[in-house]
Formats: C-alpha cells, structure tokens, sequence
C-alpha cells in the first residue's frame, strides 16, 4: 500500500455542510458507489476525504469523525489499511512535452482486486477513492467496472469527477451521482475575504464562482501574468503575436488558453446578451470589441481553441501553436473590428 498524503485541512467547506448532513443521515442505507461530481475548485476532493474519513472512524460523534481514535490516527498519516486512494500517475514519453500523460492506469485498478477480497484490518468498512474518475483509461474503467458489478460486502467507492459525462456509462449506472454544490456569491465572497483573499470578486468571476479556484488565481504575479496577457488581447490590431506566443511558450499553455477561452467567451456574451462574465476588470474594452465582432465567426474560433485544449496533453510545439492561434484572434478581431 502505498501512503497517500492530505496538503490540506481536513474538514467541510461552509457550502458543503448541507449536502454532508444529508449523506451523513443515510449512512445504514448507502450504495456501495457514489459519484461526487460538481464543478472544478469547489472542494471535492477535500469533501471525499472527509467522507472517508466518517465512513472509518471507530466512533464518530455528532456524524463527523471524532479525529482521535486509532483509525482516524492512521487515516491522518497516511497509512490506514482499509483505504485506497487511485489518483493519475505520470507517464514518461507520453503527453505534453516535458509533463507526460496523467492517468489511471489499470494496474493501479487491478492493484485493487486483494483489497476488495480479503478481509478489513479494522472489522469496519473499506472504502476506495478514485480521483478525478475521469482520468481513468479504457481499460482501467472496464477493469472497475467488473468490481463495480460485484461489490464485496462492506465496501464503499468514492468517485470524484469534474466531467462525469467522460465516464464510461457503464460505470455511471453503478454509481449513484452526488451533485456538490457550487456556493452561492456572497457566501464565496465572504470565504475568500476571509482566507485573506484581496481581490475577490475579481477572482470569483475569472473562476466562474469556484472558490478554490478563485483563490489560486489570488497570487498577485499571477493576476499580473493574467493582466499583461489580456491587455495585449484587448488591442488586436496591435498584437503582436509573434512575440506574444514566444512569451507564451514560456508559461503554462493550458492557462493561457483557459484565458483566451473566457475572453472569447465574454466576447460572445457581449454581442448577445451585453454582459461580461469573467473578465470585469476589461468590461469597457470588451464592450467595444464584441459589439462589431461576427459571431459565426467568433464560433467557430471558440470551436478550434476547444479543440487545441482538448489536445494539451499531446506531444505538441508549444510556440508554433500559440502561433496559429494568436495570428488566427488577431484576423477575427480586425476583420470584424477594423
């Protein structure tokens, strides 16, 4: 077994207290899998963890672990033997240039089948955490989905997923689906603030509500990279995307397209709906450039950067593509704009 490691404080979020007192309630009557899906950078991984937590404590109080028994003891550190954590493995050679592919491989799922068949150190429960769920390959969702159909007694799975739809379905109808809830504004808001998070709001909306999210978006060299990228957007016919893909290549990619997507996004949202969503610190500008932009147009751009990310983790010339794309935002803006 190997020991898995908690980088964060195990409790609940103040939006997921609702959700864990009515799970909690139907502790003698869950299923053997659940999906705990929801939005990225809402806390769902730390949620499961507590989760797993509960379900192997020797003596919860008030339907939280007690945190002072053995098993909680050893869940803390690490080593508790009736809990498996499957979380992506790096692969050499494969994905993104200098990264490699993220995945869960069916050794780590076939590493499982002693474990699910012989009897629990603790005489409690096991419980097998799989996260994100999706980054299973073929062949490791098809070697869980014979464990799904069979469950050994006492056993609970916890999937984590960001896209359940990339599951297997197969694998969905075995599970019972846990929606986590995105919180609402202000309660967001108020967490960050108190986390000492300066700019929240504009955090928020570059996160699409996600506190998480929102809160790693918090450093300031990071807005700063941010802001530095999307100024030199917001003056496409002065881009200069030769030098803007050779800084680029420098940063991380997925980011930068994750940017490029939203302030295309609200591009789009303001030649429709006149509103800004991710980007309120550029509204002004964004107004004046989505006004006269064409949306056939602005589609089917927004279609090839979904497409560039869906292939981040290929081996790819960073530089080159940022290239394409760039030179390709600039021809759109200025032909529509200019």
């Amino acid at each position: 077994m190997r020991p898995w490691q908690v980088t964060f404080t195990m409790s609940l979020y103040p939006w997921q207290i609702p959700l864990w007192q009515r799970l909690v309630a139907k502790r003698p009557r869950l299923p053997h899998a659940l999906l705990l899906h929801g939005r990225r950078g809402i806390g769902k991984r730390a949620f499961a963890f507590e989760f797993a937590r509960f379900l192997l404590c020797e003596a919860p109080q008030e339907g939280h672990a007690c945190g002072h028994c053995r098993a909680c003891h050893l869940f803390r550190v690490g080593t508790h033997p009736d809990f498996r954590l499957l979380e992506p493995e790096e692969r050499e050679g494969e994905g993104e240039v200098g990264r490699g592919t993220q995945q869960i491989g069916i050794g780590q799922v076939r590493e499982l089948s002693d474990f699910v068949t012989l009897s629990t150190h603790q005489h409690g429960p096991r419980v097998i955490l799989i996260h994100p769920a999706e980054a299973m390959n073929v062949a490791a969702a098809n070697a869980l989905l014979k464990t799904l159909e069979e469950p050994a007694e006492n056993t609970v799975f916890l999937l984590v997923s960001h896209q359940p739809r990339q599951l297997p379905p197969t694998v969905l109808s075995r599970c019972r689906a846990v929606a986590l809830p995105l919180p609402g504004r202000e309660a967001a808001r108020a967490w960050l603030e108190g986390q000492g998070v300066a700019e929240a709001e504009l955090c928020l909306a570059i996160s699409g509500g996600a506190p998480l999210l929102a809160q790693s978006y918090a450093a300031a060299e990071r807005l700063e990279s941010r802001r530095a990228f999307l100024s030199a957007l917001a003056e496409p016919a002065r881009l200069d995307w030769l030098r803007l893909a050779e800084e680029g290549s420098r940063q991380e990619l997925a980011e930068l397209i994750d940017w490029l997507q939203k302030w295309l996004y609200d591009l789009l949202a303001v030649r429709l709906a006149g509103r800004v969503r991710y980007n309120p610190d550029f509204a002004g500008r964004l107004q004046e450039l989505g006004a006269g932009v064409n949306v056939t147009a602005l589609l089917r751009f927004l279609r090839e950067v979904a497409g560039v990310r869906r292939h981040l983790k290929h081996p790819l010339n960073t530089q080159l593509l940022l290239e394409s794309v760039f030179s390709a935002y600039q021809r759109l803006l200025t032909r529509e704009n200019g």
